[in-house]
């Protein structure tokens, strides 16, 4: 039943990040304002999402995990139903940015409960969350389409409150309250954070826009400013809301650069096949959701059997395996396959690739701090949406500059495989198995700098 809990909100997350496209056209021409203004709707949602996680990861490793998932429902919640009553965008916009404030929050809140209620079998149930997330990009779009037919954009926002309300109560009455960790909230850190991630996201959104592009280099400073900023503070902070002792070491920097690829990939380039299938294939928007189905059900099936015997297969040849099986399924897509067929196939492989490679990465990472299994996630999940914001604004640029969408989706492609070749040898850096990288991460922890108390003694 806890499991169920926090599953049910992954999954709220989800469908509310994919029935939302369903949605924005009509919610654009009821504001009546131009996509540059509308596109906001989105892309403050993905903005807010990633400068959440890291933050919420190291709250919940802190303070109560029971708190900080019932905070981060309340605020999803109250501004999904607050979005489905405004009629000003500006509002609407704002209270897409709460929202995403509260849905960045679920995984690594989740993840820490989950860590905390399942100790023997923690391996095998964050895996299964693998198959929570295509379960709601399923959902989303069929959902969220029959929604907006049937009662119009704002019931898109409003079938959260039933669902989060029972989610609500089942937390209050499942999971158990957790004292309070040692350690504070270092909270000019965690405004640094979000500063390097807002001002990089906002220079990434704002390449797409014709009008704002001379923007996006002075906010690509800002990052590098804040970012250098980060680095100066977290090394001097008592409790740092980003360790950086701890985040330079090999398998640490093997693992983040691993799910800066695997973002790029599987939140970026992937999310575009819609757009290549309408260009390329001349696919109306209803094939287009087709063709992400069997995608979809490749990576339930995949992420369900790897979870099951992640502790029997380890983390490294799975991570080889989908990794692998994933260029193979990029080349052929930049190949254009004749057969409608053949590109169903491709789909379904990409899914079980990537159903193989998420419970397999997702663990492999918390493995090297599993105390800390929060913290890791958000830092992961920030990665992963970084690079999927990088390699969205990249693949579009290329598109756009070479002219013909069959060729600039072909380079694409291949740019993306040739990243996963690349990636292999990092794999070989990260922990085999479970339990291989606990006594790795405490050794290294021994040898990092002494703390501030240390120090002072």
């Amino acid at each position: 039943m806890i499991f169920a809990t926090v599953s049910v909100a992954l999954m709220l997350s989800s469908i509310s990040a994919t029935s939302i496209a369903v949605a924005f056209p009509i919610i654009t021409s009821y504001f009546m304002v131009p996509l540059t203004i509308a596109g906001w709707i989105i892309s403050v949602y993905q903005l807010g999402f990633t400068v959440t996680m890291p933050i919420i990861g190291k709250v919940s490793d802190v303070f109560s995990r029971k708190s900080t998932f019932i905070l981060c429902l309340v605020l999803f919640v109250s501004a999904s139903t607050a979005c489905a009553f405004v009629d000003n965008v500006g509002l609407l916009v704002f209270f897409r940015l709460i929202q995403a404030f509260g849905g960045g929050g679920f995984m690594p809140s989740a993840v820490g409960i989950i860590s905390e209620e399942f100790p023997e079998t923690r391996q095998k149930m964050i895996g299964l969350f693998s198959s929570i997330l295509p379960i709601g990009q399923i959902i989303g779009p069929n959902v969220g389409g029959w929604l907006v037919d049937s009662f119009g954009w704002r019931s898109v926002f409003m079938i959260n409150l039933p669902l989060g309300a029972v989610v609500l109560l089942m937390a209050i009455v499942l999971l158990k309250g957790d004292e309070r960790k040692e350690g504070s909230i270092d909270f000019l850190g965690a405004g640094l954070v979000g500063g390097v991630v807002a001002f990089l996201m906002l220079g990434l959104t704002f390449l797409g826009y014709d009008s704002l592009k001379g923007w996006s280099w002075a906010l690509f400073l800002a990052s590098a400013i804040s970012t250098a900023l980060l680095i100066r503070h977290e090394k001097g902070a008592k409790d740092p809301i980003l360790d950086i002792e701890i985040l330079k070491r090999k398998p640490f920097v093997a693992a983040n650069l691993y799910n800066l690829i695997y973002g790029g990939a599987v939140i970026g380039v992937l999310s575009l096949i819609p757009a290549f299938a309408a260009s390329v294939y001349k696919m109306s928007a209803s094939e287009c959701g087709l063709l992400l189905l069997p995608r979809s059900i490749g990576m339930i099936v995949a992420s369900i059997i790897t979870s099951v015997y992640i502790m029997r297969w380890g983390y490294r040849w799975p991570l080889v395996l989908g990794s692998g099986a994933t260029v193979v399924s990029l080349y052929f897509l930049s190949k254009e396959p004749a057969s409608i067929v053949f590109l169903y196939g491709i789909m379904l492989f990409i899914g079980m690739s990537v159903g193989v490679i998420s419970p397999t990465a997702n663990n492999a990472c918390i493995e090297l701090l599993p105390q800390k299994a929060a913290t890791i996630t958000g830092i992961r999940g920030m990665f992963r949406q970084i690079g999927g914001a990088v390699s969205v604004t990249i693949a579009t640029l290329i598109v756009q500059t070479v002219g013909d969408p069959s060729r600039g989706y072909a380079i694409v492609f291949i740019v993306i495989a040739i990243s996963f070749v690349a990636a292999l040898p990092l794999i070989f850096m990260m922990p085999s198995r479970p339990g291989a990288g606990i006594e790795r991460s405490e050794c290294s922890l021994k040898r990092l700098k002494p703390t501030t108390k240390e120090r002072v003694q």
